[in-house]
């Protein structure tokens, strides 16, 4: 999965920065508001999809002193960024120079080149989108888009496929803008375009940021591995009873597993060893991404 994640994060860096410079001239030759929304638009996306991968690549640091639990969260953290930066530099942008439009519509210019890198733009997107839903598809196992993106612990798996997605939107939004203010004689629809194309990068900058800030503050594993884990607990004949069991994401695939648990009072050390052994084996066999497993055995009264 962090392969899939990555070449489509890296398909979304160049897409970018090649749209970004189309976009640019483009805006440059016909002064539209919606094209200079896209640019600022690709911009940030070429932007943000680098400080992803930064995340990626600081998440995978081994533990050290300062940070026994390693760096998962690292990527955290920088979706968390990136959620921001698609708001602010994004959406508000985006907003800004459309209501000046707006207020203030430049004389009708010829979009012929508009319409030019708009068609490129969208080939381009539509790779780098390619390969971000390719990615996603991994964590989807039957579940909805929705759904996958609520309980993902991987926030690279959905992040890229926003961006794209909201490009692709985008990009339908600037043609209609142009079109539309060059057919009706009306350039105040292409200020128009580029307010609801920051709305949009504001909705997904939103939905970034909210989820960004469950796994950076801390999430648990699903109820229903929960109870996977509890059934595994209970069914070791060396263990009389579970209590609590405590959970939280460290990164992507690690995950930090604490059991309240009381043995049997007629197992001896060795047996406790062993029953300790099975637990951790079984746990880690049927959840591979349960790496660290802690026993409290003096909690349960």
């Amino acid at each position: 999965m962090e392969t899939g994640s990555k070449t489509a994060v890296v398909a979304a860096i160049i897409g970018g920065f090649v749209i970004a410079l189309a976009k640019g001239a483009a805006a440059a030759l016909t002064g539209s508001s919606a094209m200079l929304s896209e640019t600022v638009h690709s911009l940030v996306d070429t932007v943000n999809d680098g400080l992803i991968l930064f995340g990626m690549h600081r998440s995978r640091k081994p533990p050290d002193h300062a940070h026994p639990f390693g760096h998962g969260r690292e990527l955290y953290f920088w979706s968390l960024i990136v959620g921001v930066l698609i708001l602010a530099a994004g959406g508000g942008m985006s907003v800004y120079e459309g209501i000046l439009r707006v207020l203030h519509p430049p004389p009708p210019g010829n979009p012929l080149w508009s319409y030019v890198v708009l068609g490129i733009s969208a080939v381009f997107e539509s790779v780098s989108w390619y390969f971000g839903w390719k990615a996603f598809r991994g964590e989807q196992r039957g579940r909805g888009i929705f759904e996958t993106i609520h309980i993902s612990k991987d926030p690279t798996s959905f992040s890229v496929l926003l961006e794209d997605s909201a490009a692709l939107v985008g990009l339908l939004l600037a043609f209609l803008g142009l079109v539309l203010g060059h057919w009706l004689r009306m350039p105040t629809l292409d200020g128009a375009a580029s307010i609801a194309i920051g709305v949009l990068l504001c909705i997904v900058a939103g939905v970034m940021v909210y989820e960004s800030h469950g796994l950076l503050i801390g999430e648990g594993v699903r109820s229903e591995t929960l109870e996977g884990i509890r059934e595994i607990v209970s069914s070791d004949p060396g263990v009389e009873s579970c209590g609590r069991l405590l959970t939280v994401y460290l990164g992507p695939q690690e995950v930090l597993l604490t059991i309240e648990i009381r043995f049997r009072p007629d197992n001896s050390p060795a047996d406790i060893r062993h029953s300790i052994e099975r637990l951790k084996q079984g746990i880690q066999d049927r959840y591979p991404r349960t790496w660290r497993i802690y026993f409290d055995a003096a909690s349960i009264e």
